[in-house]
């Protein structure tokens, strides 16, 4: 047996495994909603900063469930999946970046019964997410796009879409690290695109017909 094929394997048991664990994102809402009610976060790090952020989202999550639309155009996209397919996301109740990419995601599954969403938390499938790192980080949220039925990695998306991850590389061109500010001006985009960005980006990553 091949090295390749031997990492093959191991990347299709880690799959299975997650999948084994994962929950609905209706699921994963009620437990955001839950922690951010108990001041607390997903991970095993507890602290104030990190309750804080998983409040914010949970806010951000309802605000974007909500306010997402999806155009005629964009719905006759997704209906022309040409085939079964599972959205296997990796995140974590305080990521800034996973409060508007979630919902975007669960908006898509709204409008066909091919897509299965769901979420599992990156921290307790540390082995999966360095299989799909970015940049060599375990940068969250991360989309796995799988066959249902074969469990193929059709494609990967995250953490980011690419014009909000163009601004975090400027900034550290400019300022050498990632300053508090940052994180203001990302939700600001975020608000602004109202998740269409995310969304067409998504699409163009679907098998279609």
């Amino acid at each position: 047996m091949s090295v390749s094929t031997i990492k093959e394997k191991t990347v299709r048991e880690l799959i299975d495994n997650a999948l084994s664990q994962a929950i609905s994102y209706g699921d994963y809402r009620a437990m955001v909603n839950q922690l951010a009610l108990e001041g607390k976060a997903t991970g095993p790090n507890q602290t104030e900063a990190l309750a804080n952020y998983t409040m914010l989202n949970d806010r951000r999550m309802k605000r974007f469930d909500k306010t997402v639309k999806v155009s005629d155009a964009q719905i006759e996209t997704i209906k022309k999946l040409d085939r079964k397919i599972t959205f296997l996301v990796l995140t974590e109740s305080w990521c800034g970046d996973a409060s508007p990419s979630l919902p975007v995601m669960n908006k898509i599954t709204e409008h066909t019964e091919k897509i299965d969403f769901k979420v599992v938390l990156r921290d307790e499938h540390e082995a999966l997410m360095n299989r799909f790192l970015t940049n060599g980080a375990m940068s969250i949220p991360k989309l796995i796009i799988l066959d249902s039925e074969t469990k193929e990695v059709l494609g990967d998306w995250g953490p980011r879409p690419q014009p909000a991850a163009q601004m975090v590389l400027d900034h550290k061109a400019q300022y050498g690290k990632i300053m508090p500010e940052l994180k203001e001006e990302l939700q600001q985009w975020y608000n602004k695109d109202k998740g269409q960005t995310i969304l067409n980006e998504l699409l163009a990553s679907l098998p279609l017909k």
